[in-house]
């Protein structure tokens, strides 16, 4: 896991917050958390695994790995480039992929293979297996609603600016699946559910749109909601549509989080030999306002690493360029750095990938709007037209990781001489 350009030499800075960021990835590591939950609680006879999220794939496989034999089929759905299906199938388990961060057709071919397997797995014991994610990967809509919809719906809030709960509101309100819509495919039959946390505050609730948590309160919550006249009509028709709320389904039982990764990057730097300081307020609003006060932050501090996390969002202009809410924010950070030595802030998603792009965030410095305009690029112009990605890209800051197994939000390391 490098930058685009990787700098050389045993006290670089730069390489030091990769490995940082790479130790916390390992301490949230889907495979390896499942399989250590399953290992101290198993299942006592046959079970049917059903995973979906960004990091299916890598929780399916920590699971097989701990319950071997006793996982006698099941359904994995991840994005696109995030499983191995050859591996799966040796496990017995079938591998789709849905789109993301909007729905596609494949989403809902997704959706419907969900309700069949769940259908024709007999009084097995079933094993959900849930991350971040599964709000587009699969989807059941609402009757009078197919994909145009979902596409347009989605592509609305991810430029919305509302919070990630708020966001989710809308989409069990236009779904059959999630807000505890599952609950009705299980018939009775016992089941546990685990699951990596991509949302403040860690509600099982919001991972995942809540596919397996009732949600009676939703109706209440998406009318106070500000949205255009044409989404709050389809929000009613698909309200109008949901049964009552079932009994609470199964406990949500919580396999990695934010807090985890950030202790495991603290944890890395002092292993580094430096003072570490850990920020536990989330880090959410407005991509480029928080990239400017961390930037603040990390100049006004102490020396040493400081850690951060959270999730923030981006209001897109009307055609939006390359780059994700976690490049805004570094390229905001590298304005109010600009100029300024000793000081580096690393900004990426945790599941390796930062809005539709397949680059995970960026890490920038004091030269880094120097070097942009070296190339003829302007950051703030960058900035104002949300294609943050496209200069990054050019200076090299940008941080490519491929997927990485987990999802527990983004993480903001920074680095002050």
């Amino acid at each position: 896991m490098t930058p685009d350009r990787p700098r050389v030499g045993a006290e670089d800075p730069r390489r030091l917050l990769l490995e940082v960021f790479a130790r916390a990835l390992a301490a949230v590591d889907g495979r390896t958390c499942v399989e250590r939950a399953l290992s101290q609680r198993g299942f006592a006879g046959p079970v049917h695994l059903i995973a979906i999220g960004k990091a299916a794939g890598a929780m399916a496989e920590g699971a097989c790995a701990a319950l071997g034999d006793a996982v006698t089929g099941g359904l994995v759905i991840a994005k696109p480039g995030h499983l191995d299906p050859g591996r799966l199938a040796r496990h017995g388990l079938v591998g789709l992929t849905g789109g993301h961060p909007l729905p596609t057709a494949e989403s809902l071919a997704a959706g419907q293979r969900l309700l069949t397997t769940l259908a024709e797995t007999g009084d097995r014991s079933l094993l959900f297996l849930i991350s971040g994610g599964a709000s587009s990967l699969v989807e059941v809509p609402a009757a009078g609603l197919g994909l145009a919809e979902l596409a347009q719906a989605n592509r609305w809030l991810l430029g919305s600016g509302l919070a990630i709960a708020e966001m989710n509101g809308v989409r069990k309100a236009l779904s059959r699946l999630k807000g505890g819509g599952l609950l009705a495919c299980l018939g009775g039959r016992p089941a546990r559910a685990l699951a990596i946390s991509d949302v403040p505050g860690d509600d099982p609730a919001v991972i995942g749109s809540g596919l397996l948590v009732p949600d009676p309160d939703l109706a209440a919550r998406a009318r106070c909601l500000d949205l255009p006249v044409w989404l709050r009509d389809w929000v009613r028709r698909g309200l109008a549509e949901r049964p009552p709320p079932t009994d609470q389904g199964p406990e949500i039982e919580l396999v990695a989080t934010l807090a985890q990764a950030r202790r495991a990057a603290v944890d890395a730097a002092i292993g580094l030999g430096l003072a570490a300081h850990d920020h536990d307020a989330l880090v959410v609003g407005d991509a480029a306002k928080r990239g400017r006060d961390l930037a603040r932050a990390l100049c006004a501090g102490p020396a040493g690493v400081h850690v951060w996390g959270g999730e923030t969002t981006v209001r897109l202009p009307r055609e939006p360029g390359r780059g994700g809410r976690n490049q805004h924010l570094a390229l905001a950070a590298a304005l109010e750095l600009s100029g300024r030595p000793g000081c580096w802030l690393l900004s990426a998603g945790t599941d390796g990938t930062d809005g539709a792009t397949e680059d995970a965030g960026a890490l920038v410095d004091g030269t880094t709007v120097e070097r942009a305009a070296q190339d003829g690029l302007d950051a703030r112009d960058a900035l104002r037209r949300a294609d943050s990605g496209t200069l990054l890209a050019a200076t090299g800051d940008l941080i490519s990781t491929g997927p990485t197994g987990t999802n527990v939000m983004d993480l903001m390391i920074g680095l002050r001489r």
